[in-house]
């Protein structure tokens, strides 16, 4: 009997004791068996932050130029079709369900992670897809991630900062040797982070990689109207700012640029595609602002490399009376990191459940909060705690003035927990508006 797409995404968060297991033989070998190869230009995209914006932003441009492009990214925020695009839409959900029957049918005995056997079905469509050109996020680390059985065409290292410490260690050095094994030798690797570990930099030598790094091989220029990027044969000049926001965009654009540099002997293009790639480039939930009043903003921060430049891109947003926090988040992370870089901006914290083993209750955020020296108790400053991030945010707008703001951040669950609210409740009211 067939099952739909709802049905296999049940299957596969079964079919693993663990959700996390590192290591490619298993993938590989399933793989081979489904004749996995991707027929078109590949470019695999890792790093700790700014690796969705980084794909964003190639699929953008490189739509505009006329290729028709596949980009796979993790998590999704409401519909899991979300992490397979192709040509900017998401997947046909029938189209996902015929390549998960084909990767049960392959797999034989092994047992494959929830992200290992969604990776191997998104890569057995995109290879059947006609595709041009296809973009893959590393899910976790590099060496040893599911995505890494691909040999890239260009490999793009993001950031390097500490995250999924008991994955990948604790100090930036043992991050960056293992997202620097997306490089490969004699091809293009990007870095885009100004400061990449030194293990990072040796690999990429070791192994031969044509590593391209930002300070030295490419860089950018701008000023209030506009900016500028110069790799090493060409430059780019008097370009609009992404539509992406927050300050570390430009950097993520730049390695964006070095990839379609070092790629333009095979996917040559043009100064109006990239113009126009930037201009119309979306991403939600890296700080998106929503429209109306009070300000919304929703950030997928949840790390306190990412919750850093959330609160820098806050400090430029000009000044607001107050400023509400709904705030989940996984207890695994450096919780206290992530509070100390926002606890001087935020005047009320509302602390949101989450589902899942791993996600941290609100009572044991507010003693975390509590222990920050953040005060509460009086008009000017509070702690709550609520059973979802949805239920938080309708408090906060409750009790926000017009001229406040409202930060949604701490998990990709707590922004997707909003945004799927909001999709419900905008189908209830369309719904509504056609039965009258």
């Amino acid at each position: 009997m067939s099952r739909d797409l709802a049905a296999w995404l049940a299957h596969i968060e079964r079919l693993h004791p663990s959700a996390i297991e590192l290591g490619l033989e298993r993938v590989r070998g399933v793989a081979q068996r489904l004749g996995v190869a991707l027929p078109c230009v590949t470019i695999t995209v890792g790093g700790t932050n700014g690796k969705g914006s980084t794909c964003a932003m190639l699929e953008s441009i490189l739509l505009e130029a006329g290729y028709r492009v596949g980009t796979y990214t993790s998590p999704h925020l409401v519909d899991f079709a979300e992490r397979a695009r192709v040509n900017g839409q998401p997947a046909d959900p029938a189209l996902l369900a015929e390549q998960f029957e084909a990767v049960e049918a392959a797999r034989g005995e092994v047992t494959l992670t929830y992200f290992e056997f969604s990776t191997l079905a998104i890569l057995r469509l995109f290879q059947h897809a006609g595709l041009d050109v296809a973009i893959l996020e590393v899910g976790l680390g590099g060496r040893l991630d599911a995505v890494n059985i691909v040999d890239a065409d260009c490999a793009i290292v993001t950031s390097i900062d500490i995250d999924h410490a008991e994955w990948l260690g604790d100090t930036r050095e043992a991050i960056g040797f293992e997202k620097a094994h997306i490089f490969r030798p004699g091809r293009p690797a990007i870095c885009s982070d100004p400061s990449p570990p030194r293990a990072l930099v040796e690999h990429a030598e070791a192994i031969g990689a044509d590593l391209w790094l930002f300070g030295r091989d490419f860089n950018h220029a701008g000023d209030r109207q506009q900016w500028s990027w110069a790799g090493r044969a060409n430059r780019r000049n008097a370009m609009a700012y992404p539509a992406l926001r927050g300050a570390n965009q430009l950097l993520n654009a730049s390695g964006v640029l070095a990839a379609l540099e070092s790629l333009r002997d095979r996917l040559p293009v043009s100064q109006q595609a990239v113009r126009q790639g930037f201009a119309v480039v979306e991403l939600p939930g890296r700080f998106q602002v929503l429209p109306g009043q009070p300000s919304i903003v929703l950030d997928v921060a949840h790390n306190p490399h990412a919750v850093a430049h959330l609160a820098a891109n806050l400090d430029n947003m000009g000044f607001f009376p107050y400023t509400w926090a709904v705030f989940g988040v996984m207890r695994d992370k450096d919780v206290d990191a992530m509070i100390a870089a926002l606890k001087g901006r935020v005047d009320h914290w509302l602390l949101a459940a989450l589902p899942g083993a791993r996600a941290a209750d609100p009572e044991w955020v507010a003693g975390r909060l509590r222990e920050a020296g953040v005060a509460e108790g009086t008009a000017e400053a509070s702690i709550g705690c609520f059973r979802s991030p949805s239920e938080a945010l309708v408090a906060a707008q409750e009790r926000a003035g017009p001229n406040d703001r409202i930060v949604v951040f701490g998990s990709f669950l707590t922004v997707a927990d909003v945004l799927a609210t909001r999709a419900a409740a905008n189908r209830t009211s369309r719904h509504g508006k056609a039965q009258r």
